[in-house]
């Protein structure tokens, strides 16, 4: 069972909460495995190891390599400039927390979601709701089904959510593709038993 943080106040999303955690249980490591964009709690989880003096290993699925007809964009504002003046069809899977600059675009609106919002996250906006991973079929499908014209993605990388991206390449639709927010300045593993390796090698003999 995960431990229950003992504060309030934001909790684990919060620097002073996990410093405390930290040294209240006297944790020697920490990996932040954490999604590529939760950038705010990256940068929370290495403050708190600063000031307890708790060695930090991010652990990070490689990136997208960019792929034909991409346009690479630094942020969510990047994304929306990138974006067509004229009306467009467009499957915005970025989740449902960065939709509201993209509001006062003309577009018609592709969103899949895991949960059903409460209201409506856009203007002109489907919703389908679903769980991955999906599959390059399906994802061909769902795009040509609404006449898609344009993907915009966070580059999350893996395997799971990348069925999407074969599909638009299938079917000639632009990508436009978020870049990672910086992360950061500590080691960097790819893949679990790597970041085992790096526990191996830096908890001393014997515990």
């Amino acid at each position: 069972m995960a431990p229950r943080p003992p504060w309030g106040g934001g909790g684990w999303g919060r620097a002073e909460g996990l410093g405390r955690y930290l040294c209240d249980q006297r944790i020697t490591h920490l990996i932040d495995a954490t999604h590529p964009f939760a950038a705010q709690i990256s940068r929370n989880a290495d403050a708190a190891c600063h000031e307890a003096g708790v060695p930090m290993l991010m652990l990070r699925r490689p990136a997208w390599q960019a792929g034909p007809g991409w346009t690479r964009v630094a942020d969510i504002a990047g994304a929306v400039a990138a974006l067509p003046v004229t009306p467009a069809q467009v499957f915005l899977a970025i989740g449902k927390q960065t939709l509201a600059p993209f509001a006062a675009l003309p577009h018609r609106w592709l969103l899949r979601l895991v949960d059903a919002p409460d209201v409506a996250p856009l203007p002109h906006a489907e919703v389908v709701i679903a769980r991955g991973p999906f599959d390059v079929a399906g994802d061909r499908a769902l795009m040509q089904a609404h006449g898609i014209t344009h993907l915009v993605a966070k580059n999350s990388g893996g395997a799971g959510a990348s069925a999407k991206l074969q599909a638009a390449r299938d079917l000639g639709i632009c990508v436009i593709m978020i870049d990672r927010p910086p992360a950061p300045d500590r080691p960097q593993v790819a893949a679990p038993a790597q970041a085992l390796d790096w526990l191996h090698q830096t908890t001393p003999r014997g515990v």
